[in-house]
């Protein structure tokens, strides 16, 4: 038996396969595909997707030639700006910048590559497809097809995640049902290579433009994005054709120039399944939520979903934790997910206006509001983005903690390289008597030092030379902090028992 059945292969299940096999979780991860999928669907990421590569392992592999732009620019018909969001100046302090642009096929092998670091318990099955799926009181029997032969097999698990994206097999074979909103805006999204001086605008720009609204960016490794809405009436096969996408691109690379790798219209949803777990099964990613594309969030949410779940799913797979445990999944996934599709939908609000006066007002509106700073700056620095937080959090209880690059042994590292894959203790009050007395979960502790601080007393010390974490700690008037795997804030103080009552993981013994 299994201890997990992931079903899909895309980034999200293949990052989740990761992150499970860097916890030993013996794991078998079905695709339907026979080849990688070859083309550049998802094309953003974010500071909190990096971090959660690295706590996998692979930010190095996954992070290699993305584009990081310096801003974002929303601007009207004839190309004027009338909001920026300056991105080059913001720092949410999670260890890298708040927008990258990647490229799919090679981020897909950097994560299949990454499965090959565990031989001996992740198995990675291409060309098998779920058809049907039971559960009992021990596990789950999958019953499997191979594309290839047609030939039927069985499997058993003790969990399956359901990575399959938004036509999940996983969903309708646990008999889980779908609510929201599709949209009926299609839209055209073209993605294709530049040669050399093909490039008319370099930016990254959301075009406002009410009689056809458009997104352009250069992408990762000469790549350029450009997505274009349709008019009423507008058939979308005659949108792919090559003279019609000349005609679209034009003003902003150079069609001579573009070669075009993908053409594909589209039509965007704010869906939510109606429950992330039946029994054994979970959803993840696509599969339990779907959202509109104007933050680019809709892979970055999928990734919070692994981060969260798969640390849960190992701890009681050792049983150092109910089963109850997993059900914190939805609970606390569910209002973020579903906050960053709210404010996806408000940013198209703000996108899609399909009425010339209405958006001439609107452009009026947006430079008028920013003449006060203090919404100048909320724009500016990206403040409405929803901040990484969990439901009921209490002060620092419940928040994502920082990232800063540390010295260790005279090295500067990111700090996440230190701590581990599990629990960590951290602050200036940890010592060995911390660590000695600690009854949770595994953990990793952590002494923060003053550059110039003492050193020894038998456990890892970092220097935080930037002050970073000295700030946040006495911003918060504690000197030790338990951390999640994920990286939130379980405690703020450790107990004899080592684990706090204020009962953010209440499952955890």
């Amino acid at each position: 038996m299994f201890d997990v059945v992931v079903v899909g292969c895309g980034p999200v299940g293949a990052l989740t396969a990761n992150l499970l096999g860097v916890r030993g979780a013996r794991t078998l991860v079905v695709e339907r595909s026979t080849e990688p999928h070859g083309q550049p669907r998802a094309f953003s990421c974010d500071d909190e997707a990096l971090r959660i590569y690295q706590q996998a392992g692979l930010r190095d592999e996954v992070a290699a030639d993305m584009h990081q732009p310096a801003a974002a620019e929303y601007v009207n018909a004839r190309g004027r700006a009338f909001a920026t969001i300056a991105l080059d100046e913001v720092d949410f302090g999670l260890g890298a910048g708040p927008l990258h642009f990647f490229d799919q096929p090679r981020l897909e092998a950097a994560l299949r590559a990454g499965l090959g670091r565990f031989p001996d318990h992740v198995t990675l099955r291409t060309g098998v497809e779920l058809l049907r799926l039971g559960q009992d009181g021990d596990g789950v029997t999958l019953v499997l097809r191979d594309v290839r032969t047609g030939a039927e097999s069985e499997v058993r698990a003790r969990y399956v995640l359901g990575c399959d994206g938004a036509r999940s097999t996983t969903r309708v074979a646990a008999g889980i049902d779908l609510t929201g909103t599709s949209y009926a805006e299609p839209w055209l999204a073209v993605s294709g290579d530049v040669a050399p001086g093909g490039v008319r605008v370099p930016t990254t720009r959301f075009v406002c433009d009410w009689r056809r609204p458009a997104f352009v960016s250069p992408g990762a490794f000469g790549t350029h994005r450009l997505e274009f809405a349709l008019r009423d009436g507008e058939d979308p096969e005659a949108m792919t054709r090559p003279g019609t996408i000349a005609g679209l691109v034009s003003p902003y690379v150079d069609p001579e120039r573009f070669a075009v790798t993908r053409a594909v219209v589209y039509t965007f949803h704010h869906l939510v399944a109606e429950r992330w777990r039946a029994g054994r099964v979970f959803l993840v990613g696509d599969a339990a939520h779907q959202m509109p594309p104007f933050l680019g969030q809709g892979l970055c949410s999928g990734l919070r979903d692994a981060a969260n779940l798969t640390w849960k799913l190992a701890l009681v797979l050792r049983g150092e934790a109910d089963d109850a445990l997993l059900d914190t999944y939805e609970r606390e996934r569910r209002p973020h997910a579903e906050e960053m599709a709210r404010t996806s939908v408000r940013l198209g609000r703000v996108f899609l206006v399909r009425d010339r006066f209405a958006a001439f007002a609107r452009d009026v509106l947006l430079r008028a509001v920013q003449l006060v700073p203090r919404v100048r700056r909320a724009v500016r620095r990206f403040e409405f983005k929803p901040r990484p937080a969990l439901p009921g959090r209490r002060g620092a209880v419940g928040t994502m903690f920082p990232q800063p690059e540390v010295l260790v042994d005279g090295a500067r590292r990111l700090l996440d390289d230190v701590l581990g894959a599990e629990f960590a203790v951290v602050g200036p009050g940890v010592d060995l008597g911390t660590a000695t007395g600690w009854r949770g979960p595994a953990a990793r502790f952590v002494r923060v030092v003053p550059p110039g601080g003492a050193t020894g007393g038998g456990i890892t010390e970092v220097v935080d030379e930037d002050g970073v974490l000295t700030a946040w700690f006495a911003r918060h008037g504690t000197d030790v902090v338990v951390l999640r795997p994920d990286r939130f804030v379980h405690a703020t103080e450790v107990d004899a028992a080592g684990v706090d009552a204020a009962g953010v993981v209440p499952a955890v013994r």
